[in-house]
């Protein structure tokens, strides 16, 4: 089964300019989604993970999945303002503007060892921005992971000092 058979292109969305990469096929289909859980799985090769971080919104799906999958906690990652408690923040760019986002201050542990997952790495900057979040906190970057990355705008580049997995590349 090739996962890339379930990732649908929307032209200019968000905006004229723009290949939105849409997961929706793939999480529609439970044996495809099954099987791309177990490519993200395997690419940790048995590492032990305690807190699994997935940045709004859509590294929530497989970031919930793979937490469960690897009996660690899952930290959101989300847009300013959207939780409840005491949060610390880190702004970054994206490939069509820019924002921050921002993490409970309790979520990480010093030492914990962190699984970062979003769906896309595109221009890096959402990532870095989560990097930061949790070294902040003291947290041990185990590995960045993602769905897909879109090589052509080098957001590997911005995250270099962490090992970084990618499902698809395109």
């Amino acid at each position: 089964m090739k996962i890339e058979n379930y990732i649908r292109d929307i032209q200019g969305f968000p905006k004229e300019g723009i290949l939105f990469k849409d997961i929706t096929p793939l999480l529609i289909d439970p044996e495809a989604r099954t099987n791309c859980l177990r490519i993200l799985v395997n690419s940790l090769e048995n590492q032990k993970i305690d807190k699994v971080v997935g940045a709004e919104s859509r590294g929530f799906f497989f970031g919930m999945l793979l937490a469960q999958e690897l009996n660690a906690g899952f930290v959101p990652v989300r847009k300013p303002k959207k939780l409840p408690f005491d949060t610390i923040s880190a702004s970054y760019e994206l490939e069509y503007g820019s924002d921050s986002l921002e993490m409970h201050t309790d979520a990480i542990k010093k030492g914990d060892r962190v699984l970062i997952h979003d769906d896309v790495l595109a221009t890096g900057g959402t990532a870095k921005a989560v990097c930061e979040l949790v070294e902040k906190l003291g947290g041990e970057i185990v590995q960045c992971n993602f769905l897909m990355e879109l090589t052509f705008l080098n957001g590997r580049e911005k995250i270099a000092a962490y090992p970084v997995f990618a499902a698809l590349t395109y």
